[in-house]
């Protein structure tokens, strides 16, 4: 792997390859030494949407929160959530990791961010086929909003690869950043509509909540089940603002590179 990656000149033919093989070797590592390998993709936002789903409308009366059906409903926004926060949490930690490797490697060093989003992006995809399970089971209609899957997994992919370029660098320099990540990522997953909808909000929230990318974004992998939940404003601020983060990650990855090579 190492001997492969030295080498390689900073083609995209090149870099591309090198981002596949990085990627590949991630995975290969998380199935290698797990007896349930692929299950562990969707195990955990499984098991946290029927947590939810059991409280929401066996204990509690959720009212009128979310949509039915309701578990398809948590499922579509702890999907894309779990693609979400694995991936920033390993960014803060992409180049300690591997160290040796990023020093030495002749290919831009963004790849160490890239090829996290890819593979937590490939285990994304893979975790897909249990949303459409019990859309069918449980009897969800599916709408014209189903073609704009893609554009939500590009619009998060943007998202994500810009917040990795800021993190990514910035965990380097200042070692507390780490922790304080992981407790921004808990609170964003309240203040995100995962659990909700945008349009459940009621006046100053809904306004504040389009400020938030990801719920442009979770509106789009929810409009082709739930069509009601579709928000034009919630969608136009988060294409925005993931367009805004991918350039400002790669402007201050660029003034940083060099710092963040010397910390290693």
């Amino acid at each position: 792997m190492s001997t492969a990656i030295v080498g390689a000149p900073g083609s995209p033919r090149r870099y591309l390859h090198s981002l596949w093989l990085l990627s590949a070797r991630d995975l290969k590592v998380r199935y290698s030494t797990s007896a349930l390998g692929y299950l562990w993709s969707v195990l955990d936002p499984l098991v946290m949407s029927l947590i939810y789903w059991f409280v929401f409308t066996q204990v509690f009366q959720r009212g009128d929160i979310g949509a039915q059906p309701y578990i398809v409903f948590l499922i579509s926004g702890l999907l894309p959530w779990v693609w979400f926060n694995s991936a920033v949490t390993d960014f803060t930690r992409a180049f300690n990791k591997d160290a040796r490797l990023v020093r030495s490697t002749a290919i831009p060093r963004s790849i160490w961010v890239n090829r996290i989003v890819l593979s937590k992006g490939i285990e994304f995809l893979f975790s897909l086929p249990v949303l459409g399970v019990f859309a069918v089971f449980a009897g969800a209609t599916v709408g014209w909003g189903l073609l704009l899957l893609p554009v939500a997994i590009l619009l998060q992919i943007m998202l994500l690869v810009g917040l990795g370029l800021l993190v990514a660098p910035l965990c380097i320099m200042w070692g507390d950043l780490e922790r304080t990540t992981r407790l921004i990522l808990r609170a964003l997953f309240y203040a995100s509509p995962i659990i909700y909808g945008v349009t459940d909000l009621p006046g100053i929230f809904a306004q504040l909540a389009v400020f938030n990318p990801l719920a442009g974004i979770f509106t789009l992998y929810r409009v082709g089940l739930f069509p009601d939940e579709w928000d034009p404003l919630a969608v136009g601020v988060g294409a925005a603002m993931s367009i805004g983060f991918l350039i400002l990650g790669i402007l201050v990855f660029r003034r940083l590179e060099r710092a963040v090579l010397k910390e290693l």
